[in-house]
């Protein structure tokens, strides 16, 4: 559960507690967060009860669904660069490309020829 927070933060936390709570009041203020914490866990668990019930067959596969490839910018990327060895954007990038252009015309952008 704690995983990005050490031992230290821990104690650390707990012994502000005790300074700005005082030592009466701490051991209440602790079972009232453990009280709300498994009321919550019960809610959550309630709530998943009923998706199973209602959904069914359908539940099991939402739950194996990986909502990080629907990330817009997976989606986008995943499209952009394709399924195959090379993606299509490199492809293109990656092939060089030479322009000819007709010197005895103007260029149509170029301002100074008149």
């Amino acid at each position: 559960m704690f995983d990005s927070i050490g031992w230290g933060e821990i104690v650390v936390l707990g012994l502000a507690a005790l300074f700005i709570f005082g030592p009466d009041r701490l051991p209440t203020l602790a079972r009232d967060a453990a009280q709300g914490l498994k009321k919550a866990r019960e809610a959550i668990t309630g709530v998943r009860g009923q998706l199973h019930d209602s959904l069914g067959d359908d539940f099991d596969q939402l739950r194996d669904l990986d909502l990080r490839k629907y990330h817009p910018k997976t989606f986008i990327r995943d499209q952009l660069m394709g399924d195959g060895d090379t993606p299509p954007a490199q492809a293109a990038v990656s092939r060089p490309v030479r322009v000819v252009r007709d010197r005895s015309r103007p260029a149509p952008y170029d301002t100074d020829a008149t």
